[in-house]
């Protein structure tokens, strides 16, 4: 077996980019895979998953202009890249912005044309190939001839999806069984399907006892304790411990010491209604005075979910099962409330409740469902009182009149699951206040792909805003074949990345 080469990785990322279908594309990758050296698997799953081992290399677009001559022959192994960028990494103190420069260029020196454009996009953060985890996921099986579950468990274990593939294609399933949920790393968090109302909820998961559980307008935590030392996590697995201090003290004042819990924080009013979400989040985002922050904005807790508890992990475990857990474990005051029932019509007095006391909704799970981690599992649907979508921010139109200078008009794309590309849905620019203008038209010329013209700004798919709309309708206007009607903005999502958009699939289902 022959050294894999950069060369390889950018002839089969234009070969993934060029083919839409989705089992071309795990075809096109599986083939590099499965020819890649052990000390090589990691480095290709990640530069082919638009990644870098190091993930940050403190390379901006700016150190990307102005490239010297390409080499006529490819001979650079991943290996050698790998190596390199881990030395520009390295630079640090005086003299290291020049340093760092110098290995770029030496880097950008030694490889062919091809191989400076795919690193110009692995580096600039914009591959565009599809190969988003799903697809890597099933590319990484076939080419270890391991089943896409084993890898699945595997990357919500691990939570890193080069390891979790150069496991795969070095061990297959052993190495694959060897990851175990650790106290302190997180795990990628359950999602939940969407219903339009209570009984279509019930409908979904089959009949049967449904738990039916407060849906808060929070920010989604996982918390992990080992002895005397807790650490919290956001959905987006990024650490927010300091920022969340009452959390920890509650997590403190637990008995058991050994554990891991999913759930929400959330600041709440004097009467015990919540806050507006940009409160909460504002507050959780802050790193910087935060004790004052807590006398002003206090944040309050609720679990629903407990992965682990003194020492047993309850994954594969029924909701029931773990849920009971997670009451042996908690007092009732920092549980989630939650109804178990067969009625839908006590359900919708539940869901009504909830509204009543200006939460979000509803969450119904199954009680036989394990924790799917990472996935949008079949087992949890969520049901809100209006239609609202977590879509992806493609392009965005400059604005006229009060709106000059600023990016206004939004174009708004789904994920399509089988592609890993976004399909656009419509257009709105409704819901924006000036100061939302503002800050959008800051953060999305800081992300465009490409230049901006007098009309139109496209973006990287990288913002994820929550839109609120009055239905789906057949239109030809658009690709996917359907349009918005009515949509405004609610809200940006800085807590959930592209991968946690709606689907195509999912605003299929509500076409009128």
């Amino acid at each position: 077996m022959r050294t894999v080469l950069l060369i390889d990785l950018a002839r089969t990322s234009s070969a993934v980019a060029a083919d839409p279908a989705r089992l071309a594309k795990i075809r096109h990758l599986a083939e590099l895979l499965s020819r890649v050296e052990p000390d090589e698997a990691e480095i290709a799953v990640a530069y082919l998953s638009g990644e870098l081992p190091q993930r940050q290399i403190g390379v901006g677009w700016r150190s990307l202009q102005d490239l010297p001559e390409p080499r006529q022959i490819a001979t650079a192994s991943l290996t050698e890249v790998d190596a390199l960028l881990s030395s520009i990494k390295a630079q640090s103190g005086p003299g290291s912005q020049a340093a760092r420069k110098d290995l770029l260029e030496r880097l950008f020196r030694s490889v062919t044309a091809q191989e400076q454009a795919f690193l110009l996009r692995l580096l600039g953060g914009e591959m565009r190939q599809g190969a988003l985890n799903g697809v890597m996921i099933e590319a990484v099986a076939k080419a270890a001839a391991t089943p896409a579950a084993e890898v699945r468990r595997a990357l919500t274990l691990r939570g890193w999806l080069p390891a979790v593939g150069a496991a795969a294609l070095t061990g297959g399933v052993e190495a694959l069984r060897s990851f175990r949920l650790e106290v302190g790393r997180p795990v990628a968090p359950m999602l939940a399907q969407s219903a339009p109302n209570v009984a279509a909820a019930f409908e979904k998961l089959g009949g049967g006892p449904v738990a039916l559980e407060w849906k808060l307008d929070g920010v989604r935590v996982q918390a992990h304790r080992s002895g005397d030392e807790v650490k919290v996590f956001t959905r987006t697995l990024d650490e927010i411990t300091a920022q969340v201090p009452e959390l920890v003290e509650a997590v403190l004042g637990l008995s058991a010491e050994d554990l891991v819990l999913d759930g929400e924080v959330i600041a709440l009013r004097p009467d015990g209604r919540p806050e507006p979400f940009q409160v909460t989040a504002s507050r959780v985002a802050s790193k910087i005075e935060t004790e004052r922050l807590r006398g002003t904005t206090p944040l309050s807790v609720f679990f629903f979910d407990a992965l682990r508890v003194n020492g047993e992990d309850l994954l594969d475990l029924p909701d029931g099962e773990r849920h009971a857990a997670l009451e042996r474990a908690v007092p009732a005051g920092l549980i989630t409330p939650r109804l178990v029932t067969s009625d839908p019509e006590e359900g919708m007095a539940f869901f009504t409740e909830v509204l009543r006391q200006g939460h979000e909704g509803l969450v119904a799970k199954s009680p036989a469902t394990p924790y799917a981690a990472g996935r949008r599992g079949a087992g949890w649907v969520k049901v809100k009182p209006r239609h609202t979508l977590d879509l992806v921010v493609l392009a965005a139109e400059w604005g006229h009149g009060r709106r000059q200078g600023k990016l206004s008009n939004l174009h708004l794309g789904a994920r399509d699951p089988e592609s890993g590309e976004f399909v656009m849905l419509g257009k709105t620019f409704k819901g924006l206040t000036d100061e939302l203008l503002a800050w959008q038209t800051e953060r999305f010329l800081a992300i465009a792909d490409g230049p901006s013209d007098e009309w139109m700004v496209r973006l990287r798919p990288e913002m994820v805003v929550e839109i609120a709309f009055d239905g789906v309708q057949r239109s030809p206007r658009y690709p996917g074949g359907m349009a918005l009607r009515f949509a405004r903005v609610l809200r940006y999502r800085p807590d959930k990345s592209p991968e946690d958009a709606d689907t195509v699939d999912s605003v299929r289902q509500l076409l009128l």
